[in-house]
């Protein structure tokens, strides 16, 4: 009988417990190794290019960096890498952002116990993974056709909905320029277009609805 083939996992997850109990999980499921963990960007490029993993784990959250922007360069680097997003983030803020990074699927971390077996088979199935949830929700982008969005937050770009989500973890404009390595008159601008886009008419209103966006319980 031909040997059935090992698949090869990377984690990038910026806290270690986590991994570690991800890692173990994996480990225990047959014909699945992790051959790496990894904390940032960094790492995880360094890793991808050494390892030539099947699958990369990523969590949105990386410290000061944005998980999204990964994923997009993971996918540029190595577009043969299914990666599967595992994140505290709600799905349906950004599944569909995932999805159009380059991602193949998305799971909560409230839910990773009792399906990230599941979610991982799903992926290298050739299939993507959501919950069913946002399956339904999703299935006009997933087919030709697709018009419209639901809210008014997943009218925003990529760039905006960082810069939106900035503001509501309490970030000035000064301050979200030096992070995003861009002028203070860009993020003004980008700024602005958020304000149009979600139909607030001052800094205030958009401040507080950016904090108020931020601190949602999760699945609201």
């Amino acid at each position: 009988m031909p040997a059935v083939k090992t698949v090869k996992i990377i984690i990038i997850e910026d806290h270690p417990l986590f991994s570690k109990g991800l890692s173990s999980l994996i480990a225990s499921r047959e014909g699945y190794t992790v051959v790496g963990e990894a904390q940032d960007s960094g790492e995880a490029l360094k890793l991808a290019g050494e390892s030539g993993p099947d699958l990369a784990i990523l969590d949105l959250n990386l410290g000061d960096e944005d998980g999204l922007d990964l994923l997009k360069e993971l996918h540029r680097r190595f577009p043969g890498i299914l990666v599967l997003v595992l994140s505290m983030h709600d799905e349906r803020y950004y599944a569909e952002r995932v999805l159009k990074a380059g991602g193949r699927g998305y799971i909560m971390k409230t839910e990773a116990g009792n399906k990230v077996a599941e979610a991982i088979d799903t992926v290298l199935a050739g299939k993507i993974y959501f919950s069913q949830a946002e399956q339904e929700r999703l299935s006009g982008y997933l087919e030709p056709g697709r018009t419209g969005l639901l809210i008014p937050v997943e009218s925003l770009s990529d760039r905006q909905f960082q810069i939106f989500t900035l503001l509501g973890k309490g970030l000035g404009t000064v301050e979200i320029a030096a992070k995003l390595n861009l002028s203070a008159k860009t993020i003004d601008t980008h700024k602005e277009h958020i304000k149009d886009k979600l139909r607030v008419n001052t800094a205030q209103e958009l401040k507080q609805l950016a904090i108020e966006w931020v601190k949602r319980p999760a699945g609201r």
